[in-house]
């Protein structure tokens, strides 16, 4: 067996591909369990004692997930009573992907005669030698925040829905024993916490191209090479190139950094407005309540906070609203009204806050209502009072005709900024002014 493995690993690409293609089932099965031996040199750990973060940007079908598993199960098969986050976008996903999937840590488990005990009730996955790898969700940073790690491996992180602040308490609980590591199998996508995290001196990046998978089947990536190859979701999506700005993006990265500006004093703004685009639910899964706070001096508008929140009932982002009116002095609140129709003004009401609730209908979509906004940046009419990762990162995925390449599945924190500052590009300040005739 050793033999073949070797002979097998010395191989062109193509001999490869005819060996495996004329396989028996019983050699697949006895080959997809030496991984170390066939596997991309890109899909191994990297040599060396220098590093903390492993991040693998690859493309679709290149073996992240079987990268990820493999490397996981030997550190907790090595290091009896580790303790390990495995983060996915979503629990669900975790489960399903990390843990069940095909190429999970069960699939690999079985692969070498182990039984883990698997608690899906409780997301904790052990071995028998006190080994333990804790499902966590990058759609709810703060679940990160206390418990410490001897490795971690934090999957799709370009999909995690509150990506930077899941990161940074993930690094704070990396800190148990000697040499603690993490892997980060992801698509890229323009994220400037990817970028933050390839160009920190403690990480080494390793990328991968969905055909250089000798695995998958070669018609299947003849048609993807076909259909996608020179495209920019090609280049993407299947060459695992980390691209700057996305297709016809409303806001390049460029353009974000170019448009700060200096914190201002409350007295200095003429108007202020509260944005609201209210959620559809108040689960973890559910969509965020965009909450921003704009304001106007003359015709130049500010970005001035932005205080969105998930999972809070409809009363608790009401008040979440009226604490940044408040903290900011005004009284006006723009809402969207399509989402929870007149809810939104009745639990403002309700909520006895002495809020002025303007109800707003989406009759365009995110992006068509965002680009008289984003023209207004692009004049350097608009600004941002400081910098909001959040908000920018979902800025830079609107795409002009109405696509989105952010984090999360909807821009909920740029379409409350979008509704605050047309609100304030619509409206008089209300601050008397002289004219010479």
């Amino acid at each position: 067996m050793r033999h073949e493995m070797a002979m097998l690993k010395n191989a062109t690409e193509d001999q490869q591909r005819r060996a495996l293609k004329h396989a028996t089932p019983e050699k697949l099965l006895s080959l997809d369990a030496a991984f170390e031996h066939w596997a991309h040199a890109n899909q191994l750990p990297p040599n060396g004692e220098g590093w903390r973060v492993w991040l693998m940007m690859a493309g679709r079908g290149f073996g992240k997930t079987r990268a990820g598993g493999e490397w996981i199960f030997r550190l907790a098969e090595g290091k009896p009573k580790s303790r390990i986050a495995l983060v996915g976008a979503t629990i669900a996903d975790a489960r399903s992907i990390m843990v069940e999937g095909v190429s999970g840590l069960l699939t690999i488990a079985r692969r070498f005669r182990r039984r883990l005990r698997w608690q899906p009730s409780l997301s904790r996955l052990t071995w028998p030698n006190g080994s333990e790898a804790q499902l966590f969700s990058g759609d709810n940073g703060d679940g990160l925040r206390g418990p410490e790690h001897d490795f971690a491996w934090a999957d799709e992180l370009a999909k995690w829905r509150e990506a930077d602040q899941a990161w940074v308490n993930l690094q704070f609980g990396l800190r148990r024993g000697p040499r603690p590591r993490a892997l980060v199998t992801t698509t890229p996508r323009p994220l400037q916490l990817l970028k933050q995290i390839a160009d920190d001196p403690w990480t080494i990046t390793t990328r991968g191209r969905t055909r250089d998978n000798i695995n998958l089947d070669e018609k299947t990536i003849e048609v993807l090479t076909a259909t996608y190859g020179g495209t920019r979701i090609g280049r993407q999506e299947l060459d695992g190139e980390m691209l700057t700005d996305v297709e016809g993006a409303l806001w390049t990265w460029e353009m974000i950094d170019g448009a700060r500006a200096e914190p201002q004093r409350r007295e200095d703004f003429d108007r202020i407005v509260v944005g609201v685009d209210p959620p559809a639910g108040a689960s973890e899964g559910s969509d965020a309540c965009g909450i921003v706070v704009a304001g106007a001096i003359g015709e130049t508008l500010h970005v001035l906070e932005d205080a969105s929140v998930r999972g809070l009932s409809p009363e608790g982002w009401a008040n979440r609203v009226a604490a940044a009116a408040a903290r900011w002095d005004t009284h006006l609140v723009v809402a969207e009204a399509n989402n929870g129709g007149a809810m939104v003004e009745s639990v403002l009401k309700a909520a006895d806050l002495g809020l002025r609730v303007r109800l707003v209908h989406a009759s365009k979509g995110k992006s068509a209502r965002a680009e008289p906004i984003a023209l207004r940046f692009e004049r350097g009419k608009a600004l941002f009072a400081g910098k909001f990762p959040a908000l920018e990162a979902e800025l830079a995925g609107l795409q002009a005709g109405g696509g989105y390449e952010g984090p999360g599945r909807s821009p909920d924190r740029a379409d409350a900024m979008v509704w605050a500052m047309t609100a304030l590009s619509e409206a008089r300040s209300g601050v008397p002014r002289v004219r010479r005739l």
